[in-house]
């Protein structure tokens, strides 16, 4: 995890921030929104300090660990008349690796996908133990790529894998508007 970084934002006032967040998908260290798109030109990136994956701690000294989504986006449009925001962020790569052990094919993985999308989790298998988080694409098993991967393939890949399973994954959400399956709404 990174550190946790401050930065002000100066834009005009009424003037969006120009972000997409995200929820960084349940099972992560810290349950808060994460940064899934920045407008181009807009406050967010102008400042430089921002990046896609950058996890959302605080603006303007509210929390927003533990929020819904909802909430957050509405903590951060009611902003827009305020000239500087201040954003306390941790530093996230956008893609999460995972490492799953899997001694053999008796230990349940302990977490179900569909359509590549991972969307449940056993408490306290090898797979929370692991890293996987519910909400997440999965975009590489064992250093294959299964972005293109049928359902079934992804389901017979996993349920045959055994020993260390290395897996790199991404929130859905921000998967869906890198891959332009979704248009993005700024805030």
């Amino acid at each position: 995890m990174g550190a946790l970084m401050e930065f002000t934002s100066k834009r005009q006032k009424g003037e969006i921030l120009g972000v997409v967040i995200v929820e960084s998908g349940w099972g992560s260290i810290l349950p808060t929104v994460i940064i899934a798109n920045m407008m181009h030109g807009g406050p967010a990136e102008k400042s430089g300090k921002l990046n896609i994956g950058d996890q959302i701690m605080s603006i303007n000294g509210t929390s927003l660990v533990g929020l819904p989504l909802s909430t957050c986006q509405s903590i951060i449009k009611g902003l827009k008349n305020q000239a500087r925001v201040k954003l306390n962020i941790v530093r996230c790569p956008p893609v999460t690796t995972v490492l799953i052990r899997r001694p053999d094919l008796r230990y349940q993985l302990g977490f179900s996908v569909q359509n590549g999308i991972i969307c449940s989790l056993m408490r306290g298998g090898i797979a929370e133990r692991g890293g996987v988080r519910v909400g997440h694409r999965i975009i590489e098993i064992n250093g294959q790529s299964v972005v293109a991967t049928p359902h079934e393939k992804i389901v017979h890949i996993l349920s045959n894998a055994v020993g260390e399973i290395h897996m790199k994954t991404m929130p859905a959400a921000m998967y869906r508007l890198l891959t332009a399956q979704e248009q993005p709404v700024y805030i």
